[in-house]
């Protein structure tokens, strides 16, 4: 069940805080634009296995930077949920770009699903074109649901884990927004468990802020969900059902 989220203090907009946040954005993205220059380099002498690794270093320097520079400690509940066998649909809540790093180290390797401009963004988008994402054109539905579907299908047989942020854009902290169905249809179709992650990476890491503000960050990994004689809109209403209940801070 939820447990009440902590509340920043007054600290939390000290100048001390905010000019550790913009050391972190410096850093981050000097680190980014260096490695992803770097991934491009290799890539065509490696596996997919060892680009994903080798793209993922960001990752992890990142959340390294997290926690020694900004404060942000990560606790996980519920890695005995995670398969090593098979691969899943996951279905997160989403807050910031935190979960999109972290769940790469975490569920590997993984597919994510991403508006396509993101992979136009200089540097980093072309890293990230490296790890087969399933890159959607939002603006045409009908055509991005089959292209979900059918790369996502491949994906799975491939043994790649598909991860979807279903409300589609980040929400602020403490907020659960709408799910989209594509997830669900997807897992529908292809006969795959669902696996629901709830988080409150927003307390730390604000949607559309550069704060970066110290505290805890929980991630609650479910059970995988059946999915065998289920609709989609069954699915989702499931896997935001557990979200919501397991969300670890208070929802608005």
């Amino acid at each position: 069940m939820p447990t009440a989220r902590p509340t920043n203090t007054p600290s939390s907009n000290s100048v001390g805080i905010r000019l550790l946040s913009l050391l972190f954005f410096i850093l981050y993205n000097l680190i980014g634009i260096i490695h992803s220059l770097l991934s491009l380099a290799v890539a065509p002498l490696q596996s997919f296995e060892q680009r994903y690794w080798f793209v993922n270093l960001w990752s992890r320097a990142t959340m390294w930077l997290l926690q020694h520079l900004n404060g942000v400690k990560i606790e996980v509940e519920g890695l005995e949920h995670l398969p090593k066998d098979r691969p899943l649909v996951v279905m997160c809540n989403h807050q910031s770009q935190w979960e999109t790093f972290y769940l790469q180290l975490l569920i590997s390797p993984q597919a994510t699903i991403l508006k396509r401009e993101l992979l136009w963004v200089p540097f980093f988008g072309w890293a990230l074109a490296l790890l087969k994402p399933i890159a959607i054109d939002r603006s045409k539905g009908s055509q991005a649901l089959k292209t979900l579907l059918r790369v996502g299908q491949q994906r799975l047989e491939d043994g790649i884990s598909v991860v979807i942020y279903p409300e589609g854009t980040r929400q602020p902290a403490g907020t659960i927004g709408h799910f989209n169905v594509g997830g669900a249809m997807l897992a529908a179709r292809a006969g795959i468990e669902v696996l629901p992650i709830a988080h409150n990476s927003g307390d730390c890491w604000p949607s559309r802020s550069l704060l970066r503000l110290p505290g805890t960050i929980r991630l609650r990994i479910g059970e995988p969900l059946a999915v065998a004689g289920k609709s989609p809109k069954q699915i989702t209403a499931e896997a935001k059902t557990w979200i919501q209940q397991h969300y670890p801070g208070t929802l608005r």
